[in-house]
């Protein structure tokens, strides 16, 4: 299995940036999971490929990317968009984006092939098929209603915590997976600001490193992922002041395989 997050800011070059606005992960070039940066981070040969968007909640910094999406391929798609999200999610894309003010509702419109957007309802603690993976879906600790996932192409297996501050039934629910090649679990805050991390449900390095104390049956590698940008520098020192060998930041634009 290939993950890659896709860059949402750049430098003054034009490379792209560390710095983590928006997130999106492609996984093997055709499903996306969350798409905050994935209408601007593609090449024109990788956007047809993508027809799977997989969303972990509707916070702007996972969504903005997808009406963008969309529109860019309007007249080309000869298949609908197929938009995997709990039904609490495609509510507030319906009422809050794709409402007509803010966005077309593009479920609502066609082109000459027919639809351009096919949503998938899934339940949280349900397992789904996405293209060619299986997805199991975990019910987190955030403000929203949000899901992680457990990720499976029947040879490798990887985690995504998504959004999330106390992790009691993420770590329930993986102790289920007999395998695990990786895992990721989101870092947002520096430890200085632990109070708005609680406030907001995300976590600091030292909220994180008790959380992965609590998961001891899965050796593998561990990547950091949604830091704050304006944090960037201090969450990555504190993260590898933990001391964890195995706990690395997860570099944007890199590819990674399991």
């Amino acid at each position: 299995m290939k993950i890659r997050l896709l860059p949402s800011s750049f430098e003054k070059d034009g490379s792209a940036s560390a710095r983590q606005h928006l997130t999106c992960f492609l996984i093997d070039d055709v499903v996306a999971i969350d798409a905050g940066s994935l209408a601007m981070a593609i090449t024109d040969d990788e956007r047809p490929l993508i027809q799977d968007i997989v969303l972990t909640h509707a916070h702007l910094d996972h969504v903005a990317g997808l009406p963008l999406f969309i529109d860019d391929q309007f007249s080309s798609l000869e298949h609908p968009i197929r938009i995997h999200a709990t039904n609490e999610v495609i509510d507030v894309l319906e009422r809050d984006i794709f409402n007509w003010s803010v966005y077309p509702r593009f479920s609502e419109l066609k082109n000459s092939h027919g639809a351009v957007v096919d949503y998938r309802p899934f339940e949280q603690g349900t397992e789904f098929s996405v293209a060619h993976l299986n997805i199991r879906s975990i019910a987190v600790n955030h403000r929203v209603p949000c899901s992680g996932f457990v990720v499976s192409d029947g040879l490798s297996t990887v985690a995504i915590t998504g959004d999330t501050a106390g992790m009691d039934t993420f770590w329930e629910s993986l102790g289920n997976s007999p395998r695990l090649d990786a895992l990721l679990i989101e870092c947002a805050f520096p430890n200085e600001l632990e109070e708005l991390a609680r406030t907001s449900h995300h976590l600091t390095p030292r909220q994180m490193g008790r959380e992965l104390k609590k998961s001891k049956q899965h050796d593998c590698p561990i990547f950091a992922i949604n830091i704050k940008p304006a944090y960037r520098k201090e969450v990555v020192k504190q993260i590898g002041e933990l001391g964890i060998d195995r706990l690395e930041v997860l570099e944007v634009g890199r590819t990674y395989e399991w």
